[in-house]
């Protein structure tokens, strides 16, 4: 009976503190979390291959980005420059791109990218009407930019500007040229009559050629628009007459320019001509 009993109470003992089997790690739900988390990171990846949320595409790149703002401070520079050009003068402009060359680059840079907006360049005007006379026609480029004349004729050709980026170009005050008297057939302004004293670079034009030479403008038309600031081509004309020239051809058909011919008739004998001022072409923001 007794070792019945004895037996009876052991079996309710382990019973009552079944021993735990030892068990493996159970690794099931650390990989079910990594599956989860790769399954993530391809629909992310197939997300941005498809363009993203509509906020994500929108934003510009990095690089786009910069791009962007260095046109908008190098459209701003250019504006500050070409205002500056317009309202000072010669010899203040000289000593401004002495100062600093690289503003010359800039300016110019900007040039080019306005000019891109026009349908037709006044160059290329004066560019065919050389090319249509005699190649033995020396010609003074005053405000030469890029020197495109000299490159694109036979002419022998003298090219000023304030400051030379070409061994060909002569950096000058337009006022004040190293030419000689009476020593060239041709004298061009081509959107160069900049400046409070444009007068005194008609005057050197006027100086170098020889007589009968001939005195080609070509101007942005608003700086000739009296009903919105401008001056009256009547009164330009006029003025360039009185200092000896005589009128050859005013065209006024382009949309964005005009084109003025002149022939070197006799020196001045008036003391004082009444020149207009021409309006300022300074661009607007954007």
């Amino acid at each position: 009976m007794k070792e019945e009993a004895a037996s009876r109470n052991g079996k309710r003992k382990r019973q009552r503190n079944p021993k735990t089997p030892k068990e493996e790690p159970n690794e099931t739900p650390k990989n079910q979390n990594n599956d989860k988390k790769r399954q993530r990171d391809t629909k992310t990846q197939k997300s941005n291959q498809h363009g993203g949320s509509s906020a994500l595409s929108k934003r510009p790149t990095p690089s786009n980005f910069l791009d962007t703002l260095r046109e908008k401070l190098s459209g701003g520079n250019f504006r500050r420059l070409n205002e500056k050009l317009y309202t000072c003068s010669g010899k203040e402009a000289l000593d401004y791109f002495n100062e600093d060359p690289t503003l010359f680059d800039m300016y110019h840079t900007g040039y080019q990218q306005q000019m891109t907006n026009w349908p037709e360049l006044p160059v290329n005007s004066i560019i065919n009407w050389l090319s249509s006379r005699r190649s033995s026609l020396v010609v003074a480029d005053f405000g030469c930019g890029d020197a495109r004349i000299a490159k694109s004729v036979k002419n022998k050709v003298f090219s000023f500007d304030l400051v030379s980026k070409d061994p060909s170009v002569i950096a000058c005050d337009m006022s004040n040229t190293p030419l000689e008297s009476s020593s060239v057939d041709v004298a061009v302004f081509c959107l160069s009559l900049m400046g409070t004293n444009y007068s005194s670079y008609i005057k050197e034009a006027h100086r170098v050629l020889r007589p009968s030479g001939w005195l080609l403008i070509a101007e942005v038309k608003s700086r000739f628009d009296p009903n919105n600031g401008g001056a009256d081509p009547k009164d330009f004309v006029k003025a360039v007459s009185d200092l000896g020239f005589s009128s050859s051809l005013k065209d006024f058909s382009n949309k964005m320019f005009i084109l003025l011919h002149f022939k070197k008739k006799f020196n001045s004998n008036k003391k004082k001509i009444e020149w207009p001022e021409l309006k300022a072409c300074l661009y607007k923001r954007r």
